[in-house]
């Protein structure tokens, strides 16, 4: 009987407890334009977002009038750690295609035009 409830409890909490996305979690940028930020990177709906929770210079952190503002939109997860999306620059205030590859605790992030044939990279590192 007791191997019984600990099968049956065993299963109940292996469903019960949804495991994170690889791509939740706060990500370092690569510095554009001199300055770098901590992005929170959390679900959206179906997808995934990050935010913009922190930003540095050469002075060290500073409170930019970007913090709390959404650099990455609506990542949908395509499997093996891809996913496609939009990404917000905001040091020229457009927003490009964007496409991210997770290889562990390091993300590539790109920003694309014209249909994915010009597009300009970043490789950001997990903080946690």
């Amino acid at each position: 009987m007791i191997k019984h409830i600990t099968t049956a409890l065993t299963f109940v909490l292996a469903c019960g407890v949804a495991q994170a996305d690889p791509i939740e979690g706060l990500w370092q940028t690569e510095p554009d334009e001199g300055a770098y930020a901590l992005v929170r990177m959390a679900p959206c709906g179906a997808n995934y977002c990050g935010t913009i929770d922190q930003t540095f210079n050469a002075d060290g952190a500073y409170p930019s009038k970007n913090i709390g503002k959404t650099l990455v939109i609506d990542m949908a997860a395509e499997g093996e750690g891809k996913y496609r999306g939009k990404v917000w620059r905001p040091s020229n205030d457009k927003i490009y295609l964007g496409k991210i590859a997770l290889n562990g605790d390091s993300m590539r992030l790109s920003g694309c035009v014209a249909g994915g044939l010009i597009c300009s990279k970043q490789t950001w590192q997990r903080v946690r």
